[in-house]
């Protein structure tokens, strides 16, 4: 049954900034319907039929606050259970079931307060969705036994030792964790728990957590996208109503921090380079009053060139390239973070004493309205871009259900925000920062313990022992399980039907070219009203020399400090009072200045974007402190394990003479070596718009942009650019395995593969075909399911080719646990050798399925279709060159399959690049059979110096 009360409510953003000359209504609109089942779940659906495509979110309102101590970890872990298996899906269940249906990829993700499932499917397969989240909510703990708990045990672990224990700063989470918040409150613990809570849980155990918390009563389900109301409500009801209904959830109180010391910790991380200092306050909670003006503040405070942080510790006293500063709102507290990343050497006490001169100079100075009022847009801005997918509607809808007990909230919501004044502003920073106390945590590379805070105590860290012998980590999975049917009003186990086929719909393209010779490729799309554009400029690091390499880099930085004509600051303050980000970022072959604006300011963004790209201002000082952030992002990717896997794969397989062996942002002596006048040279002699492109998508047609570009095109000029040709390296012909020794690592990153072709090859697209089942089909891929799922060794392992104008890499990437470093590469060269023999018809018609099935989502959002314009310009390809690739999946065979494989995932033409502690794992890797490896550490000095 359904206590059917229809909430059709139209949500009307009339956001009224008053910036400047941009006073206008924006006006945006959100209609949803809302009801409850009997069993207490509550349904949101939102139509939008832009795209043949619904994305389904279930939400549970459980996270690691409603564990318990001792025993944490549990939300997290079931976060990962409920995709293995259910009564009627079968093992592998959803994700089985997701590569079928041309899903985006089942997942999910857990905080302290939720835990939500999701993914956007072609509307053909709402009913299996619908079907697949009901056996997930009624049909699933009965699958789950000691084996299997075991095993995700072991995933759990590598996801953490991935996402903490092996990465810079890692603990500093648990170590604030552990001293804001008191023993037995809920946020004391982390999100992931504690790997000894995780080891000790049993059975009954976590089978009683998820009889309390994963039932109907405690669960939001939304659906949004392109579907028929009615249908999708019967669909519910068949599938949910019979669940039963558990047991009353009381809500948690709020329960906010308090401090009544200031707490001073250091850690010496083994990761880390550059020492960091972090004081955090006692904060709010989610949707408090005075949440809204503390977002603003931190965000006045830290971000841009007039914040107070940036003026003292970047501009004035250059102890750092960037502050941050953010509030983080949960269900029942809150905390406000200020984050400062020193470069090299300095003396964290120096950092302290400039947060709070900064602190003086926000006092005495203060801030405008128009400062209130840019950093308001700003926020319109993320706001739209928040809804720019389906399912970017249906978790705002979730989440203000659940933690405001009302999806329209969202209007609320952003008028709070828009209501804050400057006296709110002050007067929370008086409130919860001014005088207050904190806790300050100082976390310095190891060996540097004198850089710390003055009077900081060690801080506590649990440290995982991984031991050679594998104790506790191992676990055996049954082919099937043996559970008790939960009883069923009708046969479940029958799969639903899909629904009538979505045709591919290839959004139209328009195309013009400049008098100045720059193509132009636009997509016109009203439903937000927002732009996003890419000024693309062939060449990047192809055109440095190998004594200046970073320079293109450093040159796309400074473009972005200011113009002849304006400040960094005003420029910034231009930017800002838009609502509009504008980056320009240096890769590998291009420039990129790329741009997200509100289509009433289309225009205006344009007229900076300009100014930018043709007046730098050349500024000594900007130049200065670019150089200092880089040499420290280099410091800091120094001893990251996976920037230095990614650094020595380029580095071995273009081979150190060729260009693109090198890292973008350059080495140590490069950028040293790197003046103001290479900047200016390199600018003179590359920045051409005889090797640029534009591509456009959003609220706006041709006619604006041919105006809007009037002025690029009337004064850009410049020489002919001859983009140097690439020289393939010579292929492999023995395997070698290469080591770089981080010791005491807890995971090793696996980078494994070979140079292989560009995009345009005409064998490119059917060896991305190919690849689906290996390792590019997610969950459904059998390195994943082999070394995750099968044996636990890892969080997660892909396979890729990367290919574009150039030819790119096939790679094969992971981190695994320190002490299978052996096991898991042995295990992924057996798979690439038995790959061409073992796949199977099944294998084929799931790979034709998820490909044919998921163009129905391929342009969905703006980037995607801003992708699509990139691969038009970039390869001359038709706009609907995506039906010429339908025709080569439908037309491949398993032999066709087969025979890729032999030619293009070879493991005997593949280098092995392994990042680990070489002390316990080097010698172990004679035993794959490709000889004694190669200790990197020996040719490449620290921080990638020459």
């Amino acid at each position: 049954m359904l206590v059917s009360k229809r909430i059709s409510m139209f949500l009307l953003f009339a956001v009224s900034l008053l910036i400047n000359q941009n006073t206008q209504a924006q006006d945006f609109s959100v209609d949803f319907e809302k009801f409850t089942l009997d069993n207490g779940l509550e349904v949101i659906f939102h139509e939008d039929k832009s795209d043949p495509v619904v994305a389904v979110a279930l939400t549970f309102h459980v996270g690691s606050a409603r564990e318990k101590e001792g025993k944490t970890g549990f939300a997290h872990l079931f976060e990962h259970l409920l995709f293995l298996e259910s009564e009627n899906l079968g093992k592998g269940g959803l994700d089985k079931m997701s590569s079928r249906i041309g899903g985006s990829g089942a997942n999910g993700s857990t905080s302290r307060d939720r835990t939500n499932y999701f993914q956007t499917v072609p509307n053909d397969a709402l009913e299996k969705m619908i079907w697949a989240e009901a056996d997930k909510l009624g049909f699933f703990i009965n699958t789950v036994t000691e084996a299997v708990v075991a095993k995700e045990k072991q995933v759990v672990k590598n996801e953490k030792r991935q996402g903490v224990d092996n990465r810079p700063y890692g603990h500093v989470n648990y170590v604030v964790g552990k001293n804001l918040y008191p023993a037995d409150h809920p946020y004391n613990w982390q999100v992931i728990g504690s790997l000894e809570d995780l080891q000790n849980a049993t059975l009954a155990d976590v089978k009683e957590f998820y009889n309390k918390w994963y039932v109907p009563n405690n669960a939001t389900l939304v659906i949004a996208g392109d579907f028929d109301f009615e249908q999708a409500k019967a669909w519910v009801q068949k599938y949910f109503d019979e669940i039963p209904r558990g047991e009353e959830i009381e809500p948690l109180a709020d329960r906010p921090a308090s401090l009544d010391e200031t707490k001073k910790l250091f850690y010496e991380d083994n990761f880390a380079r550059l020492p960091e200092l972090r004081l955090t306050w006692p904060g709010v909670d989610v949707y408090h009053e005075d949440s809204y003006a503390l977002n603003i503040l931190t965000e006045f405070l830290a971000s841009g060139k007039k914040a107070p942080m940036t003026q003292v510790l970047v501009d004035k006293q250059e102890l750092t390239s960037n502050v941050f500063f953010f509030s983080n709102n949960s269900e029942i507290a809150g905390e406000m973070s200020l984050i400062v990343r020193a470069f090299p050497n300095t003396d964290l006490n120096e950092v302290h004493s400039a947060v709070y001169e900064a602190f003086d100079r926000f006092e005495e100075e203060g801030f405008s309205e128009a400062d209130l009022d840019r950093i308001k847009a700003g926020i319109e801005t993320q706001f739209y871009n928040g809804l720019s997918s389906v399912l970017g509607k249906a978790f705002n809808l979730a989440q203000y259900n659940i933690f405001a007990g009302d999806p329209g909230y969202i209007n609320e919501d952003i008028q709070k925000t828009l209501a804050v004044t400057k006296d709110d502003v002050m007067r929370v920073y008086n409130q919860y920062v001014n005088g207050k106390d904190y806790i300050a945590t100082s976390f310095v590379p190891l060996g540097q313990a004198d850089l710390a805070l003055d009077g900081s105590e060690p801080a506590e860290v649990i440290e995982e022992v991984i031991t050679e012998s594998g104790a506790d980590e191992q676990f055996e999975v049954p082919e099937e399980t043996d559970f008790e049917r939960t009883p069923s009003s009708f046969d479940r186990t029958v799969e639903p039907p899909y629904g009538d086929s979505p045709e591919l719909a290839v959004p139209d393209v328009w195309s013009f070219t400049l008098d100045n010779g720059i193509p132009v490729h636009g997509i016109t799309n009203t439903e937000l009203p927002l732009v996003q554009f890419q000024l693309r400029i062939k060449g990047g690091l192809m055109l440095e020399e190998m004594d200046k390499i970073g320079v293109s880099n450093l040159l796309a930085e400074i473009m972005t400090r200011g113009t002849a004509n304006k400040t960094p600051e005003e420029l910034e303050e231009a930017i800002d009072e838009l609502g509009a980000s504008i980056n320009i970022n240096s890769g590998r072959q291009s420039i990129t200045i790329s741009g997200n604006t509100l289509a009433r300011n289309f225009e205006s963004t344009m007229a900076l974007v300009e100014e930018m790209l043709l007046e730098p201002r050349w500024d000594e000082t900007e130049f200065t402190l670019a150089k200092q952030s880089t040499l420290s992002a280099i410091a800091a990717q120094s001893a990251d394990p996976n920037s230095i896997a990614s650094n020595t794969f380029n580095s071995v397989v273009y081979g150190e003479e060729n260009i693109l062996s090198k890292n973008p942002i350059g080495t140590i002596n490069t950028v040293e070596t790197i003046t103001l006048d290479d900047l200016k040279a390199f600018y003179e002699k590359n920045i051409s718009p005889s090797v640029a492109d534009f591509m456009v998508v959003g609220a706006t047609d041709q006619q604006k942009v041919e105006s809007v570009l009037s002025g690029i095109e009337n004064s850009w000029e410049g020489a002919e650019v001859q983009i140097p040709e690439f020289v393939k390296p010579e292929p492999i012909t023995e395997p070698i395995v290469y080591f770089y020794d981080v010791p005491g690592a807890k995971q090793s990153v696996l980078n494994f593969g070979y140079l292989a072709m560009p995009e345009t090859d005409p064998d490119y697209y059917p060896a991305t075909v190919m690849n689906y089942i290996l390792g590019g089909g997610g969950f459904a891929s059998r390195l994943t399911q082999e070394l995750r799922e099968g044996k636990g060794y890892t969080y997660g392992i892909r396979s890729g080719f990367n290919g574009n104008e150039l030819p790119g890499a096939f790679q094969i990437s992971s981190g695994v646990r320190t002490n299978v470093t052996l096991e898991s590469a042995a295990l992924v060269k057996q798979i690439l050798e038995d790959y061409p023999t073992t796949f199977t018809e099944t294998d084929l018609a799931t790979t034709k399925s998820f490909l044919l099935k998921s163009n129905a989502r391929r342009f969905e959002t703006l980037g995607a279709k801003l992708n699509m314009l990139y691969n038009v310009s970039t390869y001359g390809w038709d706009p609907d060159y995506v039906k010429e690739r339908e025709q080569i999946v439908r037309d491949i065979t398993i032999e066709d399959i087969s025979e890729l494989a032999e030619e293009y995932a070879n493991p005997n033409r593949m280098i092995y690049v392994v990042v680990g502690d070489a002390e316990t794992q080097m010698h172990r890797l004679e035993e794959l059979g490709f000889g004694k490896p190669v200790l990197v550490n020996e040719q490449v000095k620290e921080g990638n110096e020459e």
